[in-house]
C-alpha cells in the first residue's frame, strides 16, 4: 500500500500543495468517494457521467487525509470546512488520470516481489483468477480485483502491494496499439502470460497479425531475467516466442507444451476434470467453473505456479477452490427452477464457441436455451461471425435462441440456414424485449445461457431471470 507525505506526492505527480501541510501521511488510495479508506488520497478522476472533483467534500467526511485535484477555486477551501477537517491536504494536479500513474510507477519501483502480467483476447480473468488461487496456497498475494485491467485499475493494483506481499498479479486489457506497452511501463512485470490471440479489437487493429502484435508488447517488456508462458496450441501465440528475451513455458492440451492438462472429461454440471502434467508430475482436479475450454486458463495457471515453486498439490488444490470474477461462466439455479449460465460479461467469436460448447454439454432436465446479444469490435468479421455463431447454435442442438441486438439478427439467420426451426428462434431488439420473451417461455429445468458484449448489458436480462414480472 502506497505510504507518502503530502509533499512527496505533490513532488511525484508534479501538483502544486494549494492547503494543508507537507507532512501529512497519507495511506493508499482511492478513486472512489463511496469507498474511502481512513488516511487514504481521494484521487478526483473525471468521469463519462460524474465529475470527481464534486466529490472531494465527501471524500474527505469519510475519512480521507489528502485528495488530488484538478479543480480548486475560491470556493474550494470551504469544502473541507465542512468536510470538518483541519488536517487534510489538497493537491491541484493538471492530469489527474497521469498523476495515478505516476504515483503507481513510484511505488512499483519500491516493490522487490515477482508481479506476473496477464493478457490474450480471451481467458485474462479467469486465468488471473486460478493463478491467484493456487498461489495464495502459499504466498501473500495482490491480484486485480475483476477486471480492473485499463489505465485506471492498473495502478490502483499495484498501489495495492506493499513490502508484505510476495507475487503480485496484474491483467492487463487493451483496445489498441500501444497500450499494453503503456501498462507494462507502470506494473513492469518480471514473468509475463499471453492466453491467446484472437478477433478481438478487430475494429480497432484491422488484423489478427495487429492483434498479435499488440498482445505482444507484453512479451517484449519482460526482461531476460524473467519468463514468459505462451499457448503452445494457439499458433499465433508461439510466434510471439521469438520476440522473447526471456525463456519461454509453453502450455496446452497437445504433447508439445511442457505444461498439460490432460484425459479431460465434463461432468453433467458442465464441470471438466482432467490431469495437469508437468515432467513426471500428474495430479487430477476438477475445476469449479463449467467450461472444457477452462483446461487451457488451468494449464496456464498451473505453468505459472509451478514455475514459482508451487507444489502440484497446491496447484491442484487451489485450482479446485478457485474464487472466481462474477458473470464469467457463473452458474446458479433461480427460485423458479431455471438454471443460469451467467456470461454475461463479455463476448468475441471464440469465447461465443466456448459457451456454447459447454451449454451443450451440461446435463439438463429442461431445454437448453442460448441468450445471445450483439459481439462487438469485429469490424468487416461482423456480420460473418455472428452468422457463424447462429451456425453453431443450431449445431450444438440447442433447443432456443434468443437474440439480442441488430448484428445478433444474424446470429438467428445463422441458426435458421443451419436447420433451427423458424418458431425456436426468437429475434428481439432490446434487452426488455428480450426478458418480456423469457417471460412468457421459461419453465423449471431449463438451462439458460447469457452472452454478448458488455455494452448490450445482458446482465438485466439474468436480473429478469431472477426475478421475473409478476
Amino acid at each position: 500500500m502506497l505510504t507518502l507525505s503530502a509533499g512527496r506526492m505533490a513532488q511525484i505527480v508534479g501538483g502544486e500543495l494549494v492547503s494543508g501541510s507537507e507532512d501529512i501521511m497519507v495511506n493508499g488510495v482511492s478513486t472512489d468517494s463511496r469507498d474511502i479508506a481512513p488516511g487514504c488520497v481521494f484521487i478526483a478522476m473525471p468521469g463519462e457521467r460524474s465529475d470527481g472533483n464534486v466529490f472531494v467534500a465527501e471524500a474527505l467526511r469519510s475519512g480521507a487525509r489528502a485528495a488530488l485535484v484538478t479543480k480548486w477555486d475560491d470556493r474550494a477551501p470551504g469544502s473541507v470546512d465542512d468536510a470538518r477537517h483541519r488536517e487534510v491536504a489538497i493537491i491541484r494536479v493538471r492530469d489527474a488520470g497521469e498523476s495515478l500513474r505516476s504515483l503507481a510507477r513510484y511505488h512499483r519501483s519500491r516493490l522487490s516481489c515477482p508481479v506476473v502480467g496477464i493478457t490474450g483476447s480471451t481467458g485474462k480473468t479467469t486465468t488471473k483468477d486460478f493463478l491467484a488461487a493456487v498461489l495464495r496456497t502459499r504466498m501473500r498475494v495482490v491480484a486485480t480485483e475483476g477486471n480492473r485491467n485499463n489505465e485506471i485499475g492498473v495502478p490502483l493494483t499495484v498501489l495495492q502491494a506493499g513490502t508484505e506481499t510476495d507475487v503480485l498479479v496484474v491483467e492487463m486489457g487493451m483496445r489498441g496499439e500501444g497500450e499494453i506497452a503503456a501498462l507494462c511501463d507502470i506494473a513492469r512485470p518480471t514473468l509475463g502470460l499471453v492466453t491467446n490471440i484472437g478477433q478481438t479489437h478487430m475494429e480497432t487493429l484491422g488484423s489478427q497479425e495487429a492483434i498479435l502484435h499488440a498482445k505482444g508488447e507484453l512479451v517484449c517488456c519482460i526482461p531476460e531475467t524473467g519468463r514468459v508462458f505462451l499457448n503452445g496450441d494457439d499458433g499465433w501465440s508461439r510466434k510471439l516466442a521469438n520476440t522473447s528475451a526471456a525463456p519461454v513455458t509453453f502450455y496446452g492440451l497437445a504433447r508439445g507444451s511442457s505444461v498439460r492438462a490432460e484425459d479431460i472429461a465434463v461432468g453433467d454440471d458442465g464441470r471438466p476434470s482432467m490431469t495437469i502434467v508437468s515432467g513426471r508430475h500428474r495430479a487430477p482436479v476438477t475445476l469449479p467453473v463449467p467450461g472444457r475450454h477452462n483446461a487451457y486458463n488451468a494449464a496456464a495457471a498451473a505453468a505459472v505456479a509451478l514455475s514459482m515453486g508451487i507444489s502440484m498439490a497446491d496447484v491442484v488444490a487451489g485450482l479446485a477452490a478457485a474464487p472466481l470474477t462474477e458473470w464469467r461462466m457463473q452458474v446458479f439455479t433461480a427460485a423458479n427452477g431455471v438454471t443460469v449460465v451467467n456470461d454475461a460479461y463479455n463476448a468475441n467469436p471464440s469465447s461465443m464457441r466456448a459457451a456454447l460448447t459447454a451449454l451443450a454439454e451440461m446435463r439438463s432436465d429442461g431445454r437448453r436455451i442460448a441468450v445471445l446479444g450483439d459481439m462487438g469490435e469485429l469490424g468487416s468479421l461482423a456480420d460473418l461471425a455472428h452468422f457463424r455463431v447462429g451456425e453453431q447454435v443450431a449445431e450444438e442442438g440447442i433447443d432456443l435462441l434468443v437474440t439480442v441486438g441488430v448484428l445478433a439478427r444474424r446470429m438467428g439467420e445463422g441458426a435458421r440456414a443451419a436447420g433451427l426451426a423458424a418458431e425456436v428462434v426468437r429475434q428481439c431488439g432490446s434487452v426488455e424485449e428480450a426478458s418480456e420473451v423469457l417471460d412468457d417461455v421459461l419453465a423449471p429445468g431449463d438451462l439458460v445461457l447469457v452472452k454478448a458484449s458488455r455494452f448490450v448489458g445482458l446482465e438485466r436480462v439474468v436480473e429478469g431471470i431472477v426475478q421475473p414480472r409478476a
